[in-house]
C-alpha cells in the first residue's frame, strides 16, 4: 500500500481513537456530545472519499431528526424537513454568493484567452539578469494569473505544462521548480478576487469589500516573500538554478530595428529620433519608427499621468461649506423663539436692549464701534459683517489658490524622474521587444485586475457588480486575442455552472449540518470548554490557527471554511478579536491546505502533467520551504496587523 494511503488511514484511526477516549461514559453522554460525535464522523467520512456536500446533508439531517425526536417524536420529520428547506432558502437568498459564478466565469474566460504563455515568456525575458529568473517569472506569472483567474487547479496545471518543463530543461532543481509552480499557483486563494474570501464573508457576516481590501497587501507580501526566497536560494546555491543560455535569452528584432542598430545607436530613443531626422532612415519605414517611438514613450506618459493626478489631488484647495452652519445660526428652535418673543414683550415691543451701547467700550475701535453700535453703515467695505449671506460665505473659499505640495511629493517626483532617466538610458531595442510582449500580455490583465479590484476597494461597485464587469472584460480579452468561439464559451459556462453548483450545495449542506450541531448543543459545549481555559486572546488565536493548520492536512479549504470555521466565529466576540483580521489570518493559513500532504491538491495537479520521472515525494519536498514561508507571513501579519488593516481603515474607516 502506498505511503499516502497509510498516512490517511493513520489519521482516521487517530480520529476514531480520540473519539472513544474523549467521549464520556454512555450514561453521561448528552446531546452536545452527540454533536461532537457528528463533527468527528464528518472528518472520517470525507477522508473515506464520500462527497462533502451530500455527507454534510446526510449527517446533518440524521442528527437533526434525532435532536427533534428527543423533544417531540410526532413532529420530528416535519421539523427536520423545515430546517433543510429554511437553510437551502437562506443560501439561495444570500446576495454575497451571486458574485461566485461571475468571478469563476471570468477566470475560465481569462484562462482560455491563452494569455499565460505570452505573459510567462515576456516575464522570463525581462528577469533574465535576476538569479533564478525562470522560477521568479513563474511565481510572478502565477500571482498575476491567479489574481485574474482565481482557479487554483487551472493555474497550477497550465504552469505545470508551460513553466515546469522549461525549468527542468534549463537544469533547475526539481524541488525548486515544483515548489515555485505549486506555491505560486495557490496565491489565488488569498489574492483578490478570491472565492475563499467570498465564502468567509458569507459565513462570518463580514463585508467582502473590506476582506478584499485587507487581503491585497498580505497577498503581495506573500508573493514577494516567495520571490525573495527564490532569489536568495539561487544566489547561495547557483547549481539549483543555473543561468539561462544565450539561446534562451535571444530576442529576435524586427528588420527596421536591425537596420537602426547597425547604422546608429542600440538605444531606443537615440536610434528612433536619429532615424526620423538623420540620413539613416532611407531603409526604415517612417510609420514603424513613429509607432515604436509612441510605444517607447508610454512609460513616460504613464509616469506623467500618475504624478500629475497625485499633484492635483494633494494640492486641491480645501473648501469648507459653511452654508449649513449659517443657516443653523439664523434659524432658532421654538423654545428660543418663544423666549425672545417673551423678552421683547416684557421690554415693551421691539425696543433695543439697554446694553446695546456696550459695543462702544473697546478703545481700539473708538468711534467706529460707536457708529456701528448706533446702527450706521460700516466705514470699510472690506470688514466682514454678521449680515454676510450664505452665498457670499460659500464663494469666499472658492477664490483661494491651490495648496503647496509637500516636500515628500517633490522627493517622489525626483526619484521618478531619476528612474525614468535610468530606464531610457538602458532602454535598448531588445528591451523594447520585451516591453511589447508585456504590453500585449501583462497590461491587459493588469487593467482587468485593477478595474475589478479597484472598483471594489474604492467602493465604486459591489463585488457582484465588479464581477459582472470582470466577466465582460474576460469575454472582451478572449475576443480580442482571437480565442473566442462557441465551443470555448460552452466549456466556460459548463465549468462555471459545475463549480457554482458545488459551492451552493456545500453551503446548503453546511447550513443543515450547522443547524443540527447547534440543536444538539455541540457549539455550547465547545464555547464553555474554551472559556473555561481562561486563555488570553493571543493564546486563543494561536490555538485556532494551529487547529486550522492541522485541518489543512486531511481536508480542503472549502470544508474547513464551511464546517469548522463557524465553530470559532462565536468565540471571537468573547476574546475581542476583529472578524476581519481573523479572516485574513485564516485565508493566509489556508494556503497550506493546497501545500500540505496528504491532500495537497496542488501537488496532484502538478503530478498529473509532470514528466514521469518526477515523483510525488519530490513535489512534496519542494513545497516544504514555501510552507515555512507561509508560516512566516502569518507571523508578520499577526505582529504587524496594519499590513492587512491599513487599506480597509483608509477606504472604509474600519
Amino acid at each position: 500500500m502506498r505511503k499516502e494511503a497509510w498516512f490517511g488511514l493513520s489519521i482516521m484511526a487517530a480520529v476514531v481513537i480520540a473519539l472513544f477516549v474523549l467521549m464520556p461514559p454512555a450514561a453521561q453522554i448528552t446531546t452536545g456530545h452527540l454533536g461532537l460525535l457528528m463533527l468527528a464522523l464528518i472528518v472520517v467520512a470525507i477522508m473515506l472519499g464520500f462527497p462533502t456536500a451530500f455527507t454534510l446533508m446526510g449527517l446533518g439531517t440524521m442528527f437533526a431528526w434525532f435532536a427533534y425526536y428527543s423533544v417531540n417524536p410526532s413532529l420530528a420529520v416535519q421539523q427536520t424537513l423545515d430546517l433543510a428547506v429554511a437553510r437551502a432558502y437562506w443560501v439561495m437568498n444570500n446576495d454575497v454568493l451571486i458574485s461566485v459564478p461571475l468571478f469563476v466565469f471570468m477566470g475560465y474566460l481569462v484562462e482560455r484567452a491563452n494569455l499565460i504563455q505570452a505573459l510567462f515568456k515576456g516575464l522570463h525575458l525581462a528577469t533574465t539578469r535576476i538569479p533564478g529568473s525562470l522560477a521568479v517569472a513563474t511565481v510572478i506569472t502565477c500571482a498575476i494569473f491567479a489574481t485574474a483567474s482565481g482557479i487554483i487547479g487551472a493555474v497550477v496545471t497550465l504552469m505545470g505544462l508551460l513553466a515546469f518543463p522549461a525549468m527542468l530543461k534549463a537544469g533547475y532543481n526539481v524541488r525548486l521548480a515544483a515548489g515555485a509552480v505549486t506555491a505560486g499557483g495557490t496565491l489565488g486563494i488569498l489574492i483578490p478576487p478570491s472565492v475563499l474570501l467570498i465564502l468567509y464573508g458569507a459565513t462570518a457576516g463580514v463585508s467582502v469589500m473590506q476582506l478584499y481590501a485587507g487581503a491585497f497587501f498580505p497577498g503581495l507580501m506573500l508573493a514577494g516573500l516567495y520571490v525573495g526566497y527564490v532569489i536568495i536560494y539561487s544566489m547561495i546555491k547557483p547549481s539549483v538554478a543555473p543561468p539561462l543560455s544565450e539561446e534562451d535569452q535571444y530576442v529576435p528584432l524586427p528588420k527596421f530595428a536591425e537596420v537602426i542598430t547597425e547604422t546608429g545607436s542600440s538605444n531606443v530613443m537615440a536610434g528612433l529620433i536619429g532615424a526620423i531626422k538623420g540620413k539613416r532612415n532611407a531603409d526604415v519605414p517612417m510609420r514603424a519608427v513613429v509607432g515604436h517611438l509612441g510605444i517607447a514613450l508610454l512609460p513616460l506618459l504613464a509616469a506623467a499621468l500618475l504624478m500629475g493626478s497625485i499633484y492635483l489631488s494633494i494640492t486641491a484647495p480645501t473648501i469648507v461649506d459653511t452654508t449649513g452652519l449659517q443657516e443653523m445660526g439664523m434659524e432658532t428652535d421654538e423654545a428660543e423663539a418663544d423666549a425672545q418673543n417673551q423678552a421683547s414683550l416684557e421690554q415693551g415691543g421691539l425696543q433695543e436692549p439697554e446694553g446695546a451701547g456696550g459695543l462702544q467700550e473697546p478703545p481700539a475701535e473708538g468711534a467706529k464701534e460707536a457708529t456701528l453700535g448706533a446702527g450706521a453703515a460700516p466705514e470699510s467695505p472690506q470688514q466682514p459683517t454678521e449680515t454676510a449671506t450664505p452665498l457670499q460665505a460659500a464663494e469666499a473659499p472658492a477664490t483661494a489658490g491651490r495648496l503647496s505640495a509637500p516636500v515628500g511629493y517633490w522627493i517622489a517626483l525626483g526619484i521618478c524622474l531619476a528612474a525614468l532617466a535610468v530606464f531610457y538610458t538602458i532602454f535598448t531595442f531588445v528591451r523594447l521587444e520585451i516591453f511589447k510582449m508585456l504590453l500585449t500580455s501583462f497590461f491587459p490583465l493588469a487593467l482587468l485586475i485593477v478595474g475589478v479590484l479597484g472598483s471594489i476597494i474604492m467602493g465604486l461597485a459591489t463585488p457582484t457588480e465588479a464581477a459582472a464587469m470582470g466577466s465582460f472584460g474576460g469575454l472582451f480579452l478572449a475576443i480580442a486575442y482571437g480565442r473566442f468561439n462557441l465551443t470555448m464559451l460552452k466549456e466556460a459556462v459548463f465549468l462555471t455552472a459545475k463549480t457554482s453548483a458545488m459551492v451552493c450545495w456545500l453551503f446548503v449542506g453546511s447550513g443543515i449540518f450547522a443547524g443540527a450541531f447547534a440543536l444538539l448543543g455541540g457549539q455550547e459545549i465547545i464555547n464553555t470548554w474554551v472559556q473555561s481555559l481562561n486563555m488570553t486572546p493571543v493564546q486563543f488565536m494561536l490555538m485556532a490557527q494551529v487547529i486550522i493548520f492541522l485541518l489543512g492536512w486531511p481536508l480542503e479549504w472549502t470544508e474547513i471554511i464551511i464546517i469548522f470555521l463557524p465553530i470559532f466565529l462565536p468565540l471571537l466576540t468573547h476574546f475581542n478579536i476583529d472578524p476581519l483580521f481573523f479572516g485574513l489570518l485564516v485565508a493566509l493559513n489556508l494556503q497550506t491546505a493546497f501545500l500540505s500532504p496528504p491532500v495537497a491538491m496542488a501537488a496532484f495537479y502538478l503530478k498529473g502533467v509532470a514528466p514521469p520521472h518526477v515523483t510525488l515525494n519530490q513535489i512534496f519536498l519542494g513545497m516544504m520551504p514555501f510552507m515555512a514561508i507561509q508560516v512566516l507571513a502569518i507571523f508578520l501579519l499577526y505582529m504587524f496587523p496594519a499590513i492587512g488593516l491599513w487599506l480597509p481603515s483608509l477606504v472604509y474607516g474600519h
